[in-house]
């Protein structure tokens, strides 16, 4: 157990237990799986701690339906509001219905239209739906004014005791099901919600279980907070991980994260793609990026994990089909087997050609070719996109071109282009 004076900050064991209780009627105790192809992978024993088969496919409802069950009567008459990203939207509006109080949801723009159906018909009479602005930070803006404007209560998508608590109720269970001690637990981080409440019970119950939150490269307000000391504002972020994507975490759950969680890596959004893709192959397991964020964290301390018990810890499950070819796309870019290019042919009869025959390998494969002036298409350059079928091709296919002289541009290292191209 952790000694008193180190648990001045963390979210209490009967806190946890209580939400337990509270929320245990209507939230699913999902189950913790032992994944044979990444133990395989791994060399260590890998459990896979399945949120992504929760009542609405995430750990959202967890927190959400302990915040506003915790109400008292006079709150849950006016109704409550929330601002999210889309899962923990969805868990305000399976807690609305269910215990049949009115709220009102704002969530980006930008959210994938299958999270936007999914609240709407958890919550059907009970919420109102508002898109507004392009990030989780525009939604909250306008959710807050309605709130000062109405009177009506804020349920905090993870900057909110009971909202940390719930989601500890992960850890609780977790800690139930292990038949062997842990070793890592890797868990994602957005707001900071699920890492302070299950890294809190975690710490409490077995302080030697090391916690590993694994952030979006795109997106790290948490890492960069703890590296300062401070709780920091980021001045943009990369949008694709919506679930875990922040500017800014919670004040509490930061406080909460500087004491249980041991280290905080980022992975690139390419090889979130990466592993939303073999679990979909080789489990039949649909995650969303968020969801996947654990998974694709393994290789960064692969060194450490022989023979270890590590839990990841999948958070979610609400992928937008109609995102899958830009989930492709990002994965081969990570991968280093698609390539996009600007190729200004020479201005003779079989140029291209001889490009096809002699430049690209018996494996490589055009998957684009448009020309770039409409008004003179056999003559101006060409935007060329390759997939290869291994990474180490990109080099001879580079070789090739230098060898014939033909002008190229490669875009995939000019981001300036390449926001164009996915």
């Amino acid at each position: 157990m952790l000694k008193e004076e180190n648990k001045t900050k963390l979210v209490g064991l009967d806190r946890i237990q209580q939400a337990h209780q509270r929320i245990k009627s209507v939230v699913t105790k999902t189950p913790l799986q032992r994944n044979l192809n990444l133990s395989e992978a791994y060399d260590c024993n890998i459990w896979l701690k399945r949120e992504d088969a929760q009542v609405v496919r995430s750990y959202k409802i967890r927190g959400a339906f302990n915040k506003i069950s915790s109400l008292s009567d006079e709150e849950k008459a006016k109704g409550v509001v929330c601002a999210s990203a889309g899962n923990h939207a969805q868990g305000v509006a399976y807690a609305c219905r269910a215990l049949g109080i009115k709220g009102e949801i704002f969530m980006p723009g930008t959210t994938p239209n299958q999270k936007v159906g999914q609240v709407k018909m958890f919550g059907r009479d009970f919420v109102d739906v508002i898109l507004t602005g392009d990030t989780f930070d525009d939604a909250y803006k306008e959710a807050m004014n309605s709130c000062d404007s109405q009177g009506k209560a804020f349920i905090h998508p993870f900057d909110d005791p009971y909202v940390m608590a719930g989601q500890g109720t992960v850890g609780l269970e977790i800690f139930m099901d292990a038949e062997e001690p842990i070793d890592y637990i890797l868990v994602p981080i957005g707001g900071g919600g699920l890492a302070s409440g299950l890294g809190s019970y975690i710490k409490q119950v077995s302080p030697d279980t090391k916690i590993i939150g694994l952030e979006p490269e795109g997106a790290p307000a948490m890492r960069d907070s703890l590296l300062k000391g401070e709780v920091i504002t980021l001045d943009s972020i990369e949008k694709f991980v919506d679930g875990a994507a922040v500017r800014r975490v919670g004040d509490n759950t930061f406080e909460v994260c500087q004491e249980v969680i041991d280290e905080v890596l980022l992975v690139p959004e390419g090889k979130i793609c990466t592993s939303i893709l073999s679990l979909y192959n080789q489990d039949a397991i649909v995650v969303e990026p968020a969801g996947a964020l654990s998974v694709a964290g393994l290789d960064l301390v692969k060194d450490r994990l022989k023979g270890k018990n590590v839990v990841c810890l999948i958070s979610g499950g609400n992928n937008d089909i109609t995102r899958t070819e830009e989930i492709k796309e990002r994965s081969m870019l990570h991968e280093g087997i698609k390539h996009y290019f600007i190729v200004t042919f020479p201005q003779r009869a079989g140029a291209l050609r001889e490009f096809l025959v002699d430049v690209l390998g018996p494996t490589d494969d055009i998957t684009l070719f448009e020309y770039t002036k409409k008004s003179s298409r056999e003559k101006g350059p060409a935007l060329v996109g390759i997939e290869t079928k291994a990474s180490e091709d990109y080099k001879r296919i580079i070789e090739r071109m230098e060898e014939r002289n033909i002008v190229f541009k490669y875009l995939n290292k000019r981001p300036d282009l390449f926001q164009y191209l996915i």
